[in-house]
């Protein structure tokens, strides 16, 4: 039995998780037989061994490789900037491989990069759809990871390869979490202070209706909710996996690939709005609140993971919208 309240989760946002869908060890090991709960148990000390050997290593020689990443934004945000930062915090010199996209987020507060050495992957994500860190990306992206994993092995320092499915889902995401991880206030980088603006991030999904996401929006119609309370609106986000807004008045799109912008607009922000996604932990390294829509009755599959990560990166807490006046609701009890 899960202890929700141990993982930050207040009353009324338990009532929107969905119990089964946390990713705990506990949760995971509950779900086998006795047969599978005995070879779980073995890899996860096999795994734990590895990364904790990885860490003391990397912490003694100051110096590490670590990828590929070639995953979700949510998976970046979460589960990998936090423990990049806080190796960097530490004084590690990192060799890191993975997309291009993400570097605007590896800075420390006074805008260096927090990666010594950067194998960069292209933006393939008009071409191949996200998955955790599991993304089988192309052919020319493949070449480029064995590289860098030759690379990092002939190297002779410590080197994590989260590309092991097992590693990184069951023992990484769970073993640094309250352990390993820091992060910076990017909003010393980006911006110009708070302004009275808002983000949208109009995630798309087509008519696609899941139990993480809600079912799809009318983004235009959530904009034009948010425009009377702010002075501009801005709509968000990488490029293949955004909706199509048209600008109206205060409301402006800035979809584009470039994340040193998106961070720009986020900083700025007295508010980001999106579903429920990886857009979701952007506001911890700005400092700015978040509103998750979920265009659907509650339970949110998944909401209690993105409780029990996050709350070790922001202590801000998440404001939740059910419908167009859920959001107006929110605007006028928040604003």
């Amino acid at each position: 039995m899960i202890d929700y309240a141990k993982y930050g989760v207040s009353e009324y946002e338990d009532g929107l998780i969905l119990k089964n869908g946390g990713t705990t060890i506990v949760g995971i090991r509950n779900a086998m037989n006795i047969r599978g709960r005995v070879a779980f148990d073995y890899r996860l000390h096999k795994n734990r061994k590895i990364i904790e050997r990885f860490y003391r290593d990397a912490i003694e020689t100051k110096e590490c490789y670590y990828g590929p990443f070639v995953g979700e934004f949510g998976h970046f945000l979460l589960h990998n900037l936090p423990f990049l930062m806080h190796l960097h915090l530490q004084g590690v010199r990192i060799h890191y491989c993975g997309m291009d996209i993400h570097r605007p987020f590896m800075r420390d507060e006074e805008g260096r990069s927090i990666v010594a050495e950067f194998y960069r992957l292209r933006d393939f994500f008009g071409e191949v759809k996200p998955m955790t860190n599991q993304t089988e990306p192309p052919e020319d992206v493949v070449l480029e990871i064995e590289d860098f994993k030759r690379k990092a092995r002939d190297s002779g320092l410590p080197f994590l390869d989260i590309s092991q499915q097992e590693l990184y889902w069951n023992a990484l995401r769970n073993i640094q979490v309250g352990r390993w991880q820091h992060i910076y206030d990017l909003s010393k980088v980006y911006g110009d202070g708070k302004k009275n603006t808002a983000v949208i991030f109009p995630r798309k999904k087509g008519g696609a209706t899941t139990e993480n996401n809600g079912g799809p929006w009318n983004y235009a119609k959530v904009a034009r909710t948010l425009s009377p309370h702010f002075d501009h609106v801005y709509l968000v986000g990488h490029p293949s996996l955004s909706a199509d807004v048209e600008p109206d008045g205060n409301i402006e799109v800035k979809v584009s690939q470039n994340n040193a912008d998106t961070l720009k607009y986020c900083a700025e922000a007295r508010l980001i709005v999106t579903q429920h996604s990886g857009a979701v932990h952007i506001g911890a390294y700005v400092d700015t609140p978040v509103l998750i829509i979920y265009n659907g009755a509650p339970p949110i599959r998944g909401l209690f993971d993105t409780i029990r990560f996050r709350r070790y990166i922001s202590e801000r807490p998440l404001m939740y919208a059910f419908d167009y006046e859920g959001i107006e609701n929110q605007l006028t009890s928040y604003l």
